[in-house]
């Protein structure tokens, strides 16, 4: 069961219910505040057997807005009332919400500090200040490129720190690239923000979602499972929730599928409202792991385009995609890097979708 509260609720108001919870037996009240770009969101959350408490005894409460019964697992990320606007988060000045589109073009890997350089002064010259930079990469293969891993952070983030970018998105794939990344963050005197990626392939390592969960400064961008249901990755998602983050986007990446030929993977991108639906978080869309290539439709425009749009036009708010100053020289996922001349397109292209999108929610 849980007791949501009106906006700008007293303290007061909760202990006050927090003790009649109490007086259950069995029942362990937990409060949880969602600190939103635009609000915050206070909850209490009834541990235990709540079958046989009534509703009726929270819902007469000063302060309370609803009470509601929960069946699904997914407890702290679920969306439990759907008429309430998505609190979102807020990290290092940028809002993550539903009410607009942020941007992450960059490289999928780091590999010279020039590529970098050159990635970031283009995204400062169309101002742009959140980024994709993937320091350590797991790959199907050993003899595959690993990513520079800490060696490159210094860099890394000094060159953000010039360029003003904000937040980079990082995947980690054990628990010390977080201490890494943090210890690497403070040497730079904070010069930027990193929001943690957790990649496809550790969709399902529980351990490291708790140690990501653990720390509740990063935040986090979850990429859905490659062969797992929605289900199970939102339920990843509550792992990391649940140790005390909540700060976190999904992001669909397609799935894994020989039906998803000749793209990388099946777009999965019909699942943005569902995702909405179902929880709070933003949901983002990976249009570069799931069509896999920067081929070009018959109309001029990339297959990526296309699949991007099918995930904004259904509501996202976050787009990942990969982008290189040079994509025949990139260590990682070159053919399926954007070039500096479609920076300006794919910006042109994000926000003509997003205004449809706008238009057709108005209608």
């Amino acid at each position: 069961m849980i007791i949501m509260f009106e906006t700008g609720v007293s303290d007061t108001a909760v202990v006050s219910a927090s003790q009649i919870a109490s007086r259950f037996e069995g029942i362990t009240p937990r409060r949880y505040d969602y600190d939103g770009s635009l609000q915050t969101v206070t909850e209490l959350h009834l541990l235990g057997a709540t079958e046989a408490v009534p509703t009726e005894v929270f819902q007469s409460l000063p302060g309370v807005r609803k009470v509601v019964r929960i069946s699904a697992r997914y407890r702290l990320v679920g969306r439990h009332d759907p008429s309430v606007e998505s609190p979102g988060f807020k990290y290092n000045g940028v809002n993550f919400d539903d009410r607009g589109v942020k941007i992450f073009a960059g490289l999928c890997a780091v590999d010279t500090r020039d590529h970098v350089e050159q990635t970031f002064q283009e995204l400062a010259k169309h101002n742009l200040v959140t980024t994709r930079m993937g320091a350590y990469k797991p790959r199907t293969s050993p003899y595959d490129f690993q990513g520079l891993g800490a060696e490159c952070l210094p860099w890394v983030f000094e060159l953000a720190g010039k360029y003003g970018i904000k937040v980079i998105s990082m995947e980690v794939t054990d628990a010390h690239h977080i201490d890494e990344i943090n210890r690497a963050l403070e040497a730079s005197g904070q010069a930027t923000g990193v929001m943690l990626q957790v990649g496809t392939r550790n969709a399902q390592n529980f351990e490291l979602l708790k140690q990501i969960g653990r720390q509740k400064t990063l935040p986090v961008l979850f990429k859905r499972g490659m062969g797992i249901t929605l289900e199970e990755s939102l339920n990843a998602c509550e792992y990391i929730a649940s140790e005390g983050n909540p700060n976190i986007v999904f992001c669909l990446r397609g799935v894994k599928s020989h039906l998803g030929d000749p793209h990388r993977n099946l777009v999965d991108f019909a699942h943005v409202p569902v995702v909405r639906r179902q929880t709070k978080m933003p949901v983002c869309v990976d249009p570069s792991h799931s069509v896999g290539s920067s081929r070009v439709a018959p109309d001029g425009i990339s297959d990526i385009f296309h699949a991007m749009g099918q995930g904004l036009i259904a509501g996202a708010s976050m787009v990942l995609v990969d982008f290189h100053p040079c994509p025949d020289k990139a260590l990682c996922d070159g053919p399926q890097a954007l070039k500096i001349p479609d920076l300006p397109r794919l910006i042109a292209y994000v926000q003509r979708v997003r205004s449809a999108y706008e238009e057709l929610i108005a209608l």
